[in-house]
């Protein structure tokens, strides 16, 4: 049921993407490579997304303290059954960062035990990948 929900789930997003790309060219890229990385966070992958984060996020948070924080938030929350695009915000600058290249992008997203909640993920062009720099779930 998780596999079929999560394939649901990518072609979903999959045709949400050329709406994002018309109303910005360069979101596309940071989209799916977020995609990419919330699916390990939906997996219980959560050492895996750490290491797969940009080189920033790995410095304000220690692998193990990112577990925690995603056992005692996602884990509660139960298995995730839809998410969607809300919006995806190109900014060069974001308070306590450096200046790059970010996407703020917001999911809203409904899990097992939580009707509706929304997904924030900060996305930074690293070493000219576009990875996670930051989650916030509320």
């Amino acid at each position: 049921m998780r596999l079929r929900t999560a394939l649901v789930f990518s072609v979903i997003l999959l045709m949400a993407a050329p709406a994002a790309r018309a109303a910005d060219p360069d979101s596309a890229p940071a989209i799916q490579a977020m995609i990419g990385w919330i699916h390990q966070i939906d997996a219980g992958q959560y050492g895996e997304s750490w290491d797969a984060s940009s080189t920033l996020f790995r410095g304000t948070i220690s692998r193990q303290k990112w577990i925690e924080a995603l056992d005692g938030t996602r884990k509660p929350l139960g298995p995730m059954t839809s998410r969607h695009i809300e919006s995806a915000d190109y900014r060069r600058s974001l308070p306590g960062a450096p200046d790059g290249e970010y996407f703020v992008i917001r999911f809203g997203a409904t899990f097992e035990r939580k009707e509706s909640a929304v997904e924030t993920v900060t996305a930074m062009k690293d070493k000219g990948a576009w990875k996670a720099a930051g989650y916030f779930i509320q």
